[in-house]
């Protein structure tokens, strides 16, 4: 039996404590894991490396549509990668971040994810968005230089002709935009 399981939030059930108390782990300090992070993890597909019945590793995908140079994109976006600190180095999160990326690479015209760790990433197909990045509100496309060079993205099958050194947009929501 496959130690991966793939579920929609609804399928997450009792695991849903124990996922909290992992994110809390993998983030702490001054990106401590809230409960808008975890608003922005649920509603799509969740990927969970599981031992003896433990969840160790995981990975959420969920809708979301970007913009690049204006153009909409159906983007599957990577949310609440972590792995207990105990279990890191197994190839857990690589492992989930294989099957995550299929999804993309077969449902989504382009995948993307915030983060700093660029090597583990770039390793698996993802590579840094180089131009400005920003998000859109009623008030119009508001920047956000802080997050221009740590907005990675992954071109699928069904990615058109992209500039990743264009204006890259996403929609507004609570908490961390990106």
């Amino acid at each position: 039996m496959s130690p991966i399981l793939r579920c929609p939030t609804s399928e997450l059930g009792d695991r849903i404590p124990r996922l909290r108390e992992l994110f809390e782990e993998a983030w702490s300090g001054e990106e401590a894991f809230d409960d808008d992070d975890w608003d922005h993890s649920i509603g799509g597909t969740h990927f969970l490396y599981e031992v003896d019945g433990t969840v160790r590793s995981h990975v959420s995908v969920v809708d979301r549509v970007l913009k690049a140079d204006g153009r909409p994109l159906r983007t599957g976006y990577v949310e609440a990668v972590a792995t207990w600190e105990r279990d890191r180095g197994r190839g857990y999160a690589s492992a989930l971040m294989r099957e995550a990326t299929a999804m993309i690479d077969e449902d989504y015209e382009l995948g993307a994810l915030g983060t700093e760790l660029f090597a583990f990433y770039g390793r698996l197909g993802w590579q840094v968005w180089r131009g400005p990045t920003g998000v859109r509100t009623d008030r119009g496309v508001v920047r956000t230089p802080d997050e221009d060079g740590f907005v990675m993205v992954r071109r699928t099958p069904a990615t058109p002709e992209l500039d990743v050194a264009g204006a890259l947009t996403c929609d507004v929501r609570a908490g961390d935009v990106w």
